[in-house]
């Protein structure tokens, strides 16, 4: 099954993409010419730290017909010369990333794009024009998880869905067993290895009001987080857990 945004937001999606990709590839064409493009996802988050609010991520989720387009930007809402951060990534319906780019208003700025079979980033700092190159032996498919962009979460725990759970008997059935993907830090200029895993249902306070969502666990080397999603409305990220941190994340 392909990674495709808008297979994981409904059993029905799911199912009608099981049968898109055992279809005929002239039949697959016309249909991509035919889909107009969709918005999958939208709206923002907010970046609580120790119960404060320090910034606010604004973003949308939109599908074309061979592509997903991921925008989001960052604004500090706190210190006395808050710096804002933007982000496009655009991927193949298969996952397989196209573009990344990255900047600040306070100078600086980043593109990641394939380069033969592995990734090529390169980076622009404020104080000088010319951008420094670094390769590394990643494929495509690899996932783009920067920093402070909690959308490109949600992205990945849609592209651990697709793989994990499939419609059986009118109710979506998901495998428990973790997730392991490749993913790339670009404003780190780092690459590392994370797990995704699905815990299952949970009560949780989000706002003041009780609400039972689909839990994930993220693990990396150094960090663990937890994650909520709406299985009632399309896998949406509704709250992130940073205990580490003292940081939370909730959907506004």
């Amino acid at each position: 099954m392909k990674f495709d945004l808008r297979i994981v937001r409904s059993v029905a999606l799911l199912a009608a993409a099981s049968l898109a990709v055992s279809a005929p590839a002239s039949d697959k064409k016309n249909q991509a010419k035919a889909a107009p493009a969709q918005a999958v996802d939208s709206g923002s988050f907010g970046i609580f730290l120790k119960g404060a609010r320090v910034a606010t991520e604004t973003f949308s989720i939109q599908q074309e017909a061979n592509s997903s387009v991921i925008k989001s930007q960052l604004k500090q809402t706190a210190g006395s010369d808050p710096v804002s951060q933007k982000s496009d990534l655009e991927m193949t319906a298969s996952g397989e990333l196209i573009r990344y780019e990255w900047s600040q208003s306070s100078g600086g700025s980043l593109t990641v794009f394939p380069n033969n079979e592995f990734l090529l980033e390169k980076i622009t700092t404020a104080s000088s024009s010319k951008p420094a190159e670094q390769p590394f032996l990643m494929p495509s498919s690899s996932a783009i998880l920067d920093n402070n962009f909690f959308v490109h979460r949600e992205v990945l725990v849609w592209r651990y869905l697709a793989a994990a759970c499939k419609p059986e008997g009118g109710a979506l059935k998901c495998q428990q067993d973790p997730g392991d993907f490749g993913v790339l830090v670009p404003q780190d200029r780092t690459s590392m290895h994370v797990r995704m895993e699905l815990v299952g249902k949970e009560k949780i306070a989000v706002r003041g009001t009780d609400r039972e969502l689909m839990r994930l666990n993220l693990k990396g080397d150094d960090f663990d987080w937890a994650l909520w999603v709406d299985e009632q409305d399309h896998f949406k990220l509704i709250r992130v857990a940073i205990p580490a941190d003292n940081t939370e994340v909730v959907r506004d």
